[in-house]
């Protein structure tokens, strides 16, 4: 079936990002429920094969990496079970502020702050984050984000600061008054409860800023598309892949999860519909994305939970997944025959039980 245009075509799997070795930061994204996790779950594993020290992040509020590696994880890196380089940690946007080190004074101002800029909460969390993690020496760092809106307003927080900023500066303006009164009487030194509030917001402002001029440089970030072959999940790959050049983050890497290849269909009518639809789809996003590295996972008939399935399914990661009988060759059809006479003979056995009820009736 590898007809020879096919030879142009990028290499079908995710070698490029296991060989690229100046990668720092590797997003992995798209619609909820496509297989993000086990995705970024599974190149952090490989990753891990090659590089020095890998820390894999989820900043989804559902936090499934536990469930894939049948792990708690924390809010602090954690090295995975049977690993002696992979970390792992989960960041919730929503409870990082709550444990800033802050007097209260200033938590209230930040509060107000933050009901005045939406999405400046979630900016300063994941900034804290940041900071943390660039004092840590991990030599590539996977982010298993949140579904597609999150994802992108990750790479909005400079310009949502640069609004924090400057509504706290005409506050302060307006309010200056107000503000070291109410400074003083919550005992706090005038002078700390302004410099640290701004000196918070404009040292966050750094952080983002440097961390977003290497989310824009090829040589540092990439971002892995994950997605399946339904009509949904291209239009939200189309819209993803748009905003990531609208925002100048390198992507060349989509994995298509939950593919029916021909081996598996037999002779479901319900399978053979599916694998005609999903078929439609694949030969679109070829199309849309021909210069794309499109790795394709076959659908499996069970959840890939834990360290050992997730080593098993990763070979289809570097090698692209090949049905392993041809349909019509002596083998799958001498399958096909005893798939077919175990069918009958249940079907038979059923009837045996059914029959016998009625007589006893």
């Amino acid at each position: 079936m590898a007809s020879n245009n096919n030879q142009d075509l990028p290499e079908a799997t995710v070698q490029n990002v296991l060989e690229q070795d100046t990668l720092k930061w590797v997003f992995v994204g798209g619609k909820g429920g496509v297989g993000k996790t086990t995705c970024s779950s599974i190149l952090g594993i490989l990753l891990s094969q090659v590089r020095s020290s890998v820390l894999l992040i989820s900043t989804d509020p559902a936090h499934n990496l536990s469930d894939a590696f049948q792990q708690r994880f924390t809010k602090s890196p954690t090295l995975v079970n049977g690993f002696s380089n992979l970390y792992a940690m989960e960041i919730d946007p929503t409870m990082e502020k709550e444990d800033s080190v802050t007097s209260d004074g200033m938590d209230d101002f930040l509060s107000d702050l933050t009901n005045a800029i939406p999405g400046i909460d979630e900016a300063m969390s994941f900034a804290e984050m940041l900071k943390l993690v660039q004092t840590m020496d991990y030599s590539v760092i996977v982010f298993d984000t949140a579904p597609t809106g999150h994802t992108l307003r990750l790479l909005q927080f400079p310009s949502t600061l640069e609004k924090g900023l400057a509504k706290v500066m005409s506050l302060k303006s307006r309010f200056g008054g107000v503000l070291s009164q109410m400074t003083r009487l919550l005992g706090v030194d005038e002078e700390f409860g302004e410099a640290a509030i701004l000196g918070k917001l404009e040292g966050m402002k750094e952080i983002i800023e440097e961390v977003n001029k290497q989310f824009k440089d090829p040589d540092l970030t990439t971002f892995v598309c994950v997605c399946i072959p339904e009509f949904l999940s291209l239009y939200e790959t189309e819209r993803l892949v748009q905003e990531l050049a609208k925002f100048e983050i390198d992507t060349h890497n989509i994995i298509i999860n939950q593919v029916i290849f021909d081996e598996e269909v037999v002779e479901s009518k319900l399978l053979k519909a599916r694998m005609r639809m999903q078929q439609k789809y694949l030969d679109q996003f070829y199309m849309l994305y021909d210069d794309f590295n499109i790795t394709k996972l076959p659908l499996l008939p069970q959840e890939v939970c834990g360290v050992e399935a997730l080593k098993g399914f990763s070979h289809n990661f570097i090698t692209p997944y090949k049905p392993s009988l041809a349909r019509g060759s002596v083998e799958e059809l001498e399958n096909r025959v005893a798939s077919l006479k175990e069918q009958l003979k249940d079907a038979e056995a059923e009837l045996e039980k059914v029959r016998k009820g009625k007589q006893k009736i």
